[in-house]
């Protein structure tokens, strides 16, 4: 099947509810991005199932995130069940067949797939400071620790490199702050203390090496299927900032490597995007504007992104205009939020008049939508009420022990299952701050020079010094010995009682003083 030019969606119908014709999303035009919107329960993540498969099976890799589980069961075969019977005949599935995907199934936390990490440089400052949600100054301390660290040579892999630099930030703020601009202690503090949040949340699994290598996400079977990435979300979802931020960085890192390939006959990546809100809520303009330009851009790298989410005023305007295949399952229109996202969703399809947008949407059933994708000369295809293939897939999530096994015999099995800790910022700044030490405990080690003259006695000079070359110290040392002898002298003469006394002890003084 890798030769198809298009993957199959449904089936429209006409006003009578009777088969009209099928609704298929070209290839050619599956790099101009799409949207996946509607309540919850309405059959959004069956849609993202089929849509996933469909891509395999026209042999382009696909990555996506499981967010609840379910989506795990493209890795089987599905099951000829009644209810999905019937709809394969309802729109006209023939031969439906079951058969499962070629899965890799990924887990930041390593419990249920191979364990994906991305290194602290590749995250970057941008959406680092937007993982701990730091503020203005708080983000540009980070930009000033990643300028030092370029500067410096310092690796930044993990959490502690990041950490212990920022300790060194710190230490040296004056000095920093006069090249770079303020640098306080207490940003410094608070981003340490974000850092904790996040390393116990479970950011320590995140970042390390070996880092994920994108092409391990671009392979295909040798039957020329693309390989299906499954990121195990449903754990990562309790910290929905990381699940977010992660996939942006991927986002990104797709968007830098890859090379331009202009407009291929098939994608050579489709990235779906579930829960796509939690990217833009309480989004800085900075990464809402770095989003845009990704999506706008990496349609010339071949990469086709789908964002899945339920309601279209999740994404903004700007994002929202990139996305030219739409499929919109139910909403509800029972506040006036509800009623404005409705309004939206039907606004930016090409009218139908068999129906009216506002309505149809309000109205549609589990597994029914409203699509729209780029046909001939890329131009959006008229709107149709749509009923959704069934999967060929299994529907609901697989058991532990079948994930166990498609695990163990992945492609990628023991390429990332154990961390490499090489030497990077931290092991450099602690070898430097040893070095230090060393230094410093090495200066207090070493004795003072003695003092050739104090303020009391001044030693005579006994070792044979040429006296004739400097008469005028040894005149000046013998006038000291004369001073320092007739004072110790006299002290004596004070404390002697008698005359006697008095007169021995000056005949003595006089016989050294003739003497000298």
């Amino acid at each position: 099947m890798a030769d198809q030019d298009s993957i199959f969606v449904g089936a429209s119908r006409n006003k009578d509810n009777s088969y009209q014709r099928p609704e298929e999303l070209l290839l050619k035009y599956a790099n101009r991005h799409g949207l996946v919107t509607g309540a919850t329960g309405t059959g959004k993540t069956v849609t993202l199932q089929i849509l996933a498969q469909g891509f395999s099976d026209a042999g382009v890799p696909v990555f996506c995130a499981d967010v609840k589980g379910d989506l795990s069961g493209i890795a089987m075969p599905g099951e000829g069940k009644d209810f999905l019977l019937k709809r394969a005949a309802d729109v006209k599935l023939d031969p439906y067949t079951f058969e499962a995907c070629p899965v890799i199934f990924w887990d930041i936390f390593g419990e249920k797939g191979h364990p994906i990490r991305a290194t602290i440089s590749e995250m970057g400052p941008l959406l680092l400071s937007r993982l701990m949600n730091l503020t203005e100054a708080q983000e540009g301390v980070i930009n000033i620790a990643f300028r030092i660290a370029d500067e410096e040579g310092l690796l930044l892999l993990d959490l502690k490199d990041l950490q212990a630099l920022l300790s060194n930030v710190a230490e040296r703020a004056d000095e920093i702050s006069a090249k770079y601009g303020n640098v306080s202690k207490q940003s410094v503090g608070a981003i340490q203390r974000s850092l904790l949040i996040l390393e116990q949340q479970g950011g320590e699994h995140f970042f390390g090496e070996p880092a994920l290598r994108i092409a391990d996400l671009m392979r295909t079977t040798r039957d020329g299927r693309g390989l299906v990435s499954v990121l195990a979300a449903d754990k990562l979802m309790m910290n929905p900032r990381l699940y977010a931020t992660f996939l942006l960085w991927l986002l990104s890192e797709l968007f830098e490597e890859l090379p331009e390939v202009g407009d291929p006959d098939k994608p050579k990546l489709v990235f779906f995007f579930d829960e796509a809100h939690l990217l833009f809520d309480e989004a800085p303009k900075a990464l809402v504007d770095r989003v845009e330009q990704v999506v706008r851009l990496i349609r010339s790298k071949g990469v086709g992104v789908y964002f899945v989410t339920q309601n279209p005023l999740d994404v903004p305007e700007t994002v929202l205009a990139q996305l030219g295949n739409r499929i919109q399952h139910a909403l509800r229109a029972y506040t006036p939020r509800e009623q404005k996202a409705v309004k939206t969703a039907a606004d930016t399809f090409r009218p139908n008049p068999d129906f009216d947008c506002f309505a149809a949407i309000t109205q549609l059933g589990v597994g029914e939508a409203l699509v729209s994708t780029l046909e001939a000369k890329g131009i959006p295809s008229v709107v149709q009420r749509t009923l959704i293939r069934p999967p060929s897939s299994r529907l609901g999530p697989i058991t532990d022990a079948e994930r166990q096994s498609l695990v163990q015999g992945s492609p990628v099995a023991g390429q990332y299952d154990k961390t490499i800790d090489r030497e990077s910022a931290f092991e450099l700044l602690q070898k430097r701050a040893d070095a230090k030490a060393a230094e410093s405990n090495a200066a207090e080690k070493e004795p003072e020079p003695a003092q050739q003259q104090g303020g009391g006695w001044t030693l005579p000079d006994f070792g044979g010094g040429n006296r004739t070359s400097d008469r005028r110290t040894s005149s000046r040392r013998s006038y000291q010995r004369q001073t320092v002898t007739e004072a110790a002298i006299k002290s004596v003469v004070r404390s002697v009682g008698t005359t006697l006394g008095r007169e021995l002890i000056r005949g003595i003084l006089g016989s050294l003083t003739r003497r000298r």
